[in-house]
């Protein structure tokens, strides 16, 4: 039996994650070897500037699909998140296995819901599409950008820093934080998540028929579909941080719907398209075909020309 290398992000949450994905591989090949190498990337070191100021896409990832590359690991474990959605040949996203909650949570001091917060209320996230889609709730609360792992924006959150803080569910959940720290999730079908926001992507190199037959094991269908709708869709949009850009997809009644939304940076439009369609690439296309007769793709265009 081959032993394996691992690729991760060096964060605490990277870290987890990839422990807990390896865990569920070795219970499918328990004799199997894997070993971790932690790898720090572009977006690890810069810590003091918002992300989508930083530019480029890959920011988590470009590092680690070099070691790829170079057969310093044999594959990498990502948020699929953070993976641009135009892959080079040479490597390829063999497993997304089961998803975690695609929902945003948001947490406040005294576990005020959003809607009850006082005007002037400071709100914290990373987030392009998280801050227009507040914006666009809540025209007096007042949204800054914030940085760091998830301890460090909950502590700055508890100092009185910021009123409330707006992260991934998925996140909290992988780090075994309570739900009692959430003050409430948003719904999805109203606050658009992060394109395949709570799904891990494992990438590997497109030649390594083994690995990719082992990783088959613990591949969800269901989920692998839903992002690459996703995926699809923004691939079509030309989105990335920068942009304020969500997706959405999910099985209603054994249908595949994808919702998509584009929204510019102060909140002041909101795009919002749903569709159904059994293909994914398909309905990543079709709301993507909508969003471009209505408009939305403009908004997206203007961004990118500032860029």
């Amino acid at each position: 039996m081959r032993k394996f290398t691992v690729g991760s992000r060096r964060s605490d949450l990277a870290m987890t994650q990839s422990k807990q994905f390896i865990s569920s591989l070795k219970a499918q090949f328990p004799d199997v070897e894997i070993d971790i190498k932690e790898i720090v990337t572009k977006g690890d070191r810069i810590v003091d500037v918002q992300l989508s100021k930083v530019g480029g896409k890959g920011l988590f990832v470009k590092e680690i699909e070099q070691a790829l590359a170079n057969k310093e690991i044999d594959m990498a474990i990502h948020s699929l998140k953070d993976v641009p959605s135009a892959l080079d040949p040479e490597f390829t996203i063999a497993c997304v296995p089961e998803r975690e909650d695609k929902r945003d949570a948001f947490l406040s001091n005294g576990n005020v819901a959003f809607k009850d917060l006082p005007a002037g209320s400071v709100i914290g996230t990373s987030s392009l599409r998280r801050s227009a889609q507040l914006l666009a709730m809540r025209d007096d609360v007042e949204v800054k950008w914030v940085r760091g792992n998830i301890d460090t924006r909950i502590k700055k959150m508890e100092s009185g820093e910021y009123d409330a803080i707006v992260l991934a569910a998925a996140g909290l959940k992988r780090m075994g934080w309570s739900d009692d720290i959430v003050a409430e999730y948003f719904d999805p079908e109203s606050f658009i998540p992060a394109i395949a926001q709570g799904a891990l992507g494992i990438e590997c190199r497109s030649d390594d028929k083994e690995l990719i037959d082992m990783l088959k094991t613990v591949h969800s269908d269901d989920d692998a579909t839903c992002t690459t709708a996703e995926r699809t869709f923004l691939r079509r949009m030309d989105g990335s941080c920068q942009v304020p850009i969500g997706g959405y997809a999910t099985y209603e009644d054994g249908e595949l719907y994808l919702t998509g939304l584009i929204m510019p940076e102060d909140g002041s439009e909101q795009y919002i398209v749903k569709k159904s369609h059994q293909d994914p690439k398909a309905l990543g296309n079709l709301v993507a075909d909508e969003m471009e007769r209505i408009g939305a793709k403009d908004i997206i265009d203007r961004i990118n020309e500032t860029l």
